[in-house]
């Protein structure tokens, strides 16, 4: 187990943005602050039976790979493709960034609007006198409710936090921001909760008693309202699985045919496009359940041992270790394209009191994260049973060395989830037992792909490896140099260990803004690993073997490691007693 990931608060300065009030933006503490391209989308068409495998059909490049918000061209009306976020949201510049249309005052709460509303008017009156104090080299600020060290945002309270989400006539939230809150807002509410008060907040802002009046101020506000609406949609999708978030965007959809004809065909197509997203969800869904269910029709180990001279293996379907590990990375770039960014935060987020309502996330909300970890333990007992089931000791040796082979190919493409997972399944005991069979091996190129994911020193190795592959994909001149397959695992340890060591909410109340900052740069890099293409071809025979194939249970492979080299002491003697006895004994009541 790795260490508590250290937080470090600290963070270069930004200038601040253009304003009409002098006063800091907040602003992200990595680069630039802007929000990533699109996603890339990976639909699969069409229904599959269990005896498919949806991994050998062409992905196509333009639904959500490019998918821009389509602009709906108009004198002046502009909806611009860069809202999504797939890349990392602190990194270059994007042509339309919403920095150009900052011009309000660091506390979003306290911006003038011609709201009358009391709370925003005792906001505005609290931020009149900006409060700031020199720490070391840095300056802390306060505006009201929000607190500022060196132009960033650093805490501030929900009440503010959620305001300054809210676009106006004449401002945009910087849109590392909208990124950041998005996230890991589900800490401290649900994504219903926080679009209905977003939206709320919107339409009243506009309110100013007079009917006529409050149609055109909401006509100006509401092309800014569709583009906070499409970043949620393209980045978060998921959210939308709630009947309630699609109720909330149906009723603003309405309200904003009301007021302005383009941003109501704006809201159209973004609507199409989330059903299209949540559609290819549901039709990944099913096709990895069905392949699931395939793949648990396990064969009893006795039986299999015994028969093994019929059963093809992986070296009878793909004897090429490159071939096999671009297949591999095939699968680990399909199923990661399909892990939305919120899962990380929701695996620790506040528990729904409505959580068993029939309409609300009928899907667990961590659901494809919990898939792709269960792909890594599958990789890792496959590649077990692979070298527990052969008869003969030359035949196990060749499976070993053919599986060293794959791993060190992973490590050179940058797939280091698979390369863990056959690092995994080589060292289970079964397969670590069977010392006359790895007498026969060279273990040369093992030990250093063992070296390089050692976990001492919090895995500073592949940390370092994974640096390099990551420098590699930035300056990359082909496809295949882009791929950056993370340790999965580790990346979610990290997070979970970044979430569990640092407070989320300070002693006087305020949200950590710090620790959001963070929260959000480690799973924005994961976002620009999922966006790549994979750039091999695809082998439908193959990958048809690699998700389908039987295993062998934990007990059958004790089992199945006996069968090939026997019990060396009384104790692997009582052991494979005790498992021919129970699994004999499972196969006759089946």
């Amino acid at each position: 187990m790795p260490p508590t990931t250290p937080y470090a608060g600290k963070f270069s300065s930004c200038a601040p943005y253009g304003n009409n009030n002098n006063h800091p933006q907040p602003c992200s503490p990595y680069r630039n602050g802007t929000a990533p391209k699109p996603a890339k989308e990976n639909v699969y068409n069409g229904a599959y039976t269990s005896a498919e495998n949806p991994y050998d059909i062409l992905q196509p490049h333009s639904s959500y790979r490019s998918s821009s918000v389509s602009s709906v061209t108009a004198k002046e009306h502009h909806y611009s493709s860069s809202c999504a976020v797939s890349e990392n949201p602190y990194s270059s510049p994007q042509p339309h960034s919403p920095r150009q249309h900052s011009t309000s005052c660091p506390g979003r709460a306290y911006r003038h609007t011609s709201s009358s509303s009391g709370s925003e008017q005792s906001s505005r009156n609290n931020s009149v006198v900006a409060k700031g104090r020199r720490y070391g080299h840095g300056v802390t600020a306060s505006y009201g409710e929000m607190c500022y060290h060196d132009n960033s945002l650093v805490s501030a309270s929900l009440e503010a936090l959620i305001q300054h989400l809210v676009p106006t006539v004449d401002y945009y939230p910087d849109r590392s921001y909208v990124f950041t809150f998005l996230l890991s807002s589900r800490l401290f509410l649900h994504p219903y909760e926080l679009m209905t008060r977003v939206c709320h907040l919107c339409v009243e802002q506009q309110r100013s008693g007079d009917a006529l009046l409050d149609k055109i101020r909401f006509r100006e506000v509401a092309p800014k309202l569709v583009q906070l609406l499409t970043e949620w949609t393209e980045t978060f999708p998921y959210d939308f699985r709630d009947e309630r978030m699609m109720r909330c965007l149906k009723d603003m959809t309405h309200h904003v045919a009301r007021g302005d004809e383009y941003s109501w065909r704006a809201m159209q197509q973004m609507t199409q496009r989330l059903i299209k997203r949540l559609s290819a969800l549901g039709q990944y869904e099913e096709a990895v359940a069905a392949l699931n269910a395939v793949a648990l029709e396990r064969p009893a180990s006795l039986k299999s041992k015994q028969a093994s001279g019929q059963r093809s293996d992986v070296m009878s379907v793909c004897d090429d270790p490159f071939i096999l590990a671009q297949q591999l990375t095939h699968i680990e770039l399909d199923r990661l394209s399909f892990i939305g960014p919120e899962e990380f935060i929701q695996t620790f987020a506040m528990k729904d009191p409505l959580e068993n309502h029939k309409g609300f996330f009928r899907k667990r909300k961590t659901s494809n994260l919990e898939a792709y970890v269960n792909w890594f333990n599958r990789l890792s007992y496959l590649v077990a049973t692979e070298i527990c089931m052969p008869v003969k000791k030359k035949h196990r040796a060749r499976i070993i060395e053919f599986f060293i082979d794959v791993a060190q190919e992973c490590f050179n493409i940058g797939n280091f989830n698979s390369l863990m997972a056959i690092i995994t399944g080589m060292n289970m005991s079964p397969v670590a037992r069977l010392k006359k069979t790895w007498s026969k091996v060279n273990t040369d190129k093992f030990e250093i792909l063992e070296h390089q994911m050692d976990p001492s020193s919090n895995f500073s190795n592949y940390r370092t490896a994974l640096r390099g592959a990551t420098q590699r994909s930035e300056t990359a001149h082909s496809s295949q140099e882009k791929i950056v397959i993370p340790f999965f695992s580790l990346l979610i340890k990290d997070i979970y260990f970044l979430n569990e060591g640092c407070a989320s909410r300070l002693t006087n109340g305020h949200i950590n803004f710090e620790k959001l900052w963070e929260l959000a740069k480690q799973v924005s890099e994961f976002l620009v690993w999922r966006q790549v293409i994979c750039p091999f071809e695809r082998d439908r025979r193959i990958l048809q073997y690699l998700v389908t194939t039987p295993v062998f249970s934990e007990d059958e492979l004790h089992l199945a490691s006996y069968e090939s080299e026997g019990p060396e002491n009384h104790m692997e003697k009582d052991s494979r007693r005790s498992l021919r006895s129970s699994l004999l004994h499972r196969e006759n009541r089946s």
